[in-house]
Order: structure tokens, then C-alpha cells, then sequence
């Protein structure tokens, strides 16, 4: 074990769970596998579910984008199956930040942290920015008009994303429970609004659209100099659309259908039973968002030629709808569209919380931060403090701009869980574990490479807005959280009380 004073000091799984018995930093639990199934559901079936397919089979693959999320559902399945190992032996807040305290020590801990905070306050603001938005979109099909943005003096307010935001932290500061019921309700319109339209499509399904399945190799429009993924900016590659490497391409980019689902490890402490409801809650979310996802992909390139579909500005469910003559389905997709984000909001913010929650109660950040309420259990004074600073951002900043960020924090801490699992087996293998990944040192190796390697599809220039926001990371930790880690300082403190006072002269 490393010392108290180096960075790398591991805290063991007796500390992590003996810091859950503090009364004003508990949480109480009440989420059962169906709450965190439809967590899971929820926070990957958004807005990208009628639009992701679309685009990768216009762009990148063609038909064979169908082969494209099958091969991310199974890179995502090998990350999830780590999480789920994880979350059963260690069922306490803070995801991939506790998991890797524990296993890689606490700087490694902290940056993955750090990692999530960004990953989760931005996709929260963005997906509330595009939830106004949508809802502007809403109201004009209906011919309702209704102005998106207000005036408060100079400063324009973009008031949808502010409302939603406010909505959700009120009720996520009144109990997780409560939440994820008005969650489950959400959930379940927006998937009934998705099979409607997955049935109604297949109507128009021809089965001259799907010849050829993997369409020839061609060259592609790519963009260039810090534009372009880190992995051709550092080969000098010619970029080549559709083929296997298209399929291959547009794994990388239906990739981000899935993630999400580390946030409900994040729930861990508050779930009933963790140790059998966490496995099943994540992998049986996963399976339902794998079908959807796939029999939308199936439905969109079977109604019109993948050809049709790149022609398009914006490819997307709504097109093919359109080009087939059933205009009507985008009033449909657009009320789906709007569900889906609701309940992606609410599920992110909870996430952020319980992140800044965790690292807070280890004393990495100020330990107020997370103070429970004794009437609710919840961090109410995180909640409300969080959500202010996401409904400002989302609110006033054009933070839709930093979109590619969100994946890149997602994946690095994919790869760090799925390279935890052989670490935690070998260091502990005692522990009980309610979840195993089969076939490990290998399955959760190669979730690890997988990840790794999407990570080289992101744009050079997010790399480097990456390696800017761990810099301030790293200062801030060197700065503030490695002198104030609370392991350390109980480390500390049972060294002192070991060694034997100095006999007076």
C-alpha cells in the first residue's frame, strides 16, 4: 500500500465502505434493478436514437451501419460488464472515482474524477440547450409561436434549459426515489413514441435499399489540420468513407448512443441489494437500448438508399419519414425527441451530484459539499448549487460547442475500469463480488484497447481541450486536494498514535 503522503495512496475497500456510516454524509437506499434499468434506458435514448443511425449510415457506412452498432453495443457491453463487476464489490458513489481510489490510487482517482464532472456538467448543459431548442422546434410544428430566448437588460437567456434544469434539481433535492419514478414514467412514453414509430416504419421498408450492405470504399471529405481525429492527424492518413474501415468508423461514432450508462453506477449507495440489482439493472438497460437502437438503424436505411440520406443537411429519422411522403411522423419523432432529452437531464444531473458528492466526502473537494439532509438524504445544497451552475451555463453559453468533450471524459473513464478489474482481482481477490467478468485478465484488456481506440477517432483539437482541462485538474489536486485528502490525514493520525511518546529527559 502507498504511503500516506505519496499521490498514488490506495484507500481499501473497508475505508470506502466504513466513509457510507457517517449519518450527515449517507445516502439512503431505495433504487431496485428496474429503477436502475430504466436509468440506464433513459440517459441512452435521447434525441440521438431518431439521428445517430442516420448519419453514420449516410456518412460513414451505409447499411453495414447496423454491423456498426452491433460492434459498439459489444465494446460498450465489455466496459458496462467491468462497471457492473465494480459497482457490485464497491457499492458506493462515485463510479469510476471510487473504483479507481481503490484500485490505482488516489491521483489516478482523482483526474477520473475530474474527468466525470466534465463529462457530466456539460453533457447536462448541452442536452438542456438542445432540449430548448427542441422545444422551440415543438411549438413552431404545432404553430404555436413561442419565443426561445428572454432579455435581462443586454444578456439573452435562452429560457427552456433553465426551466428543465430547475425542474429536476427541485426534484432530485427532494428524494432520488421520487425522481426516478417521474424518470420511469418519461422512459416509458418515450420508448412507446420509438416502437410506434420503429412499426409504423417498417411499412416502408424495401429491400432494394440494403444492396450493397457494406456500399465500396470511396474517399471522403474530411476535415483538416486540428478538425480532423487525433488518429489521422498523427498518421497523415488519407480519411476513406464506407467499406469495412466506414463500418468501422461508424462504430466509433455510434459509440455514443451508449454512453450514459456509467452514470447509474454512480447510484450504487442508493440501491437495494447492490450487489444482485446493479449487474441486472445495467446489463438488462443495456440489451433494451441494443434493440432499440438497432431496429431504428434497421428501419431508417430499409425506407429510403443510404444515398438519399447523405444528401441530406442533417440526416436523421425525420428525413426518411419525409422522403417517403409521411410528413406527419415529425411531429411524432419531435415529441419523442423532447421526452427523451427530459429524462437524459434528469439522470445526468443526479450523476454530477453524486461524483462531486463522493470526492467531497473524501475530502478532495470541501467536505461541505456533501452534507446529506437529514429529512430528505439527498445532498439538497449540492443539488440546488449544481443545477444553478448548469442551468447558467446552459442558459447563456454556446456550450453545444464542446460536445466532442463529454465522449472523451466517458471513455477515459471506460478505460480505467475496464484496466481496474485485473488490478482489484489480483490485489483482492477475497472480496465478494455479486457480478464477474468472465474470461478475465483478457475481456476487460480488451474493453480497455477498445476504448482506447475510439478515444483516437475524437478531433485533435478536443484532445487538446482535454489536456488542458487535466492540467487545471492536476493544479487544483496539487493545490488544495492532496493536502486536505482525508485518507491521508487519517493515515496520518494512526501513525502518530502508533508511535510511542518521548520519554521527558
Amino acid at each position: 500500500m502507498a504511503s500516506s503522503t505519496s499521490i498514488f495512496r490506495r484507500k481499501s475497500v473497508e475505508e470506502a465502505l466504513a466513509s457510507t456510516t457517517d449519518p450527515e454524509r449517507s445516502l439512503k437506499r431505495s433504487l431496485t434493478a428496474w429503477d436502475l434499468a430504466v436509468m440506464g434506458v433513459a440517459v441512452a435514448v435521447g434525441a440521438g436514437i431518431f439521428s445517430v443511425g442516420a448519419t453514420a449510415a449516410a456518412n460513414y457506412a451505409g447499411p453495414g451501419v447496423i454491423v456498426s452498432f452491433i460492434i459498439a453495443s459489444v465494446v460498450c457491453g465489455l466496459a458496462i460488464m467491468c462497471y457492473a463487476e465494480f459497482a457490485s464489490t464497491l457499492p458506493i458513489a462515485g463510479s469510476a472515482y471510487t473504483f479507481s481510489y481503490a484500485t490505482m490510487g488516489e491521483f489516478v482517482a482523482w483526474i477520473i474524477g475530474w474527468d466525470l464532472i466534465l463529462e457530466m456538467l456539460l453533457a447536462s448543459a448541452v442536452i438542456a440547450k438542445f432540449w430548448g431548442v427542441y422545444l422551440s422546434d415543438a411549438f413552431a410544428l404545432f404553430g404555436i409561436d413561442v419565443p426561445a430566448t428572454i432579455h435581462a437588460g443586454p444578456v439573452a437567456i435562452d429560457w427552456g434549459p433553465v426551466v428543465i434544469v430547475g425542474v429536476f434539481t427541485l426534484l432530485l433535492a427532494i428524494g432520488t426515489k421520487l425522481s426516478s419514478r417521474v424518470n420511469a414514467v418519461l422512459t416509458i412514453l418515450k420508448v412507446s413514441i420509438t416502437l410506434f414509430i420503429i412499426a409504423v416504419g417498417f411499412f416502408y421498408v424495401k429491400a432494394e435499399n440494403y444492396s450493397p450492405f457494406i456500399p465500396p470504399a470511396e474517399p471522403a471529405e474530411s476535415a483538416s489540420g486540428l478538425h480532423q481525429s487525433l488518429f489521422a492527424f498523427m498518421t497523415g492518413q488519407d480519411p476513406t468513407m464506407y467499406g469495412v474501415v466506414g463500418v468501422l468508423s461508424g462504430a466509433a461514432l455510434v459509440f455514443f448512443a451508449f454512453i450514459g450508462f456509467d452514470v447509474v453506477a454512480t447510484t450504487a449507495e442508493e440501491t437495494k441489494d447492490p450487489q444482485r440489482a446493479l449487474p441486472r439493472g445495467i446489463l438488462g438497460g443495456l440489451a433494451v437500448v441494443t434493440v432499440l437502437y438497432i431496429l431504428v438503424t434497421i428501419v431508417v436505411t430499409g425506407m429510403v438508399s443510404f444515398r438519399e440520406l447523405a444528401a441530406a443537411d442533417s440526416p436523421s429519422l425525420t428525413t426518411a419519414f419525409v422522403l417517403v411522403g409521411a410528413d406527419w411522423a415529425g411531429k411524432v419523432i419531435s415529441i419523442g425527441i423532447l421526452l427523451g432529452l427530459t429524462s437524459v437531464i434528469m439522470v445526468l444531473l443526479l450523476g454530477l451530484t453524486r461524483i462531486v458528492f463522493s470526492m467531497s466526502r473524501d475530502g478532495l473537494l470541501p467536505r461541505g459539499l456533501s452534507k446529506t439532509s437529514h429529512r430528505f438524504h439527498t445532498p439538497v445544497r449540492l443539488q440546488v448549487g449544481a443545477g444553478i451552475v448548469v442551468a447558467l451555463i446552459a442558459g447563456l453559453a454556446q456550450v453545444e460547442l464542446l460536445e466532442e468533450m463529454i465522449n472523451i471524459g466517458t471513455l477515459s473513464a471506460f478505460v480505467l475500469v475496464s484496466f481496474g478489474i485485473p488490478l482489484l482481482r489480483r490485489s483482492r481477490p477475497d472480496l465478494p463480488r455479486g457480478f464477474r467478468v468472465p474470461w478475465s485478465p483478457v475481456l476487460p484488456i480488451v474493453s480497455g484497447v477498445a476504448c482506447l481506440w475510439l478515444m483516437t477517432n475524437l478531433t485533435t483539437l478536443t484532445w487538446l481541450r482535454f489536456a488542458a482541462w487535466l492540467a487545471l485538474g492536476t493544479a487544483i489536486y496539487l493545490a488544495y486536494s492532496y493536502r486536505h485528502s482525508l485518507l491521508a490525514k487519517d493515515r496520518a493520525a494512526l501513525t502518530d498514535a502508533e508511535v510511542p511518546p518521548t520519554l521527558a529527559p
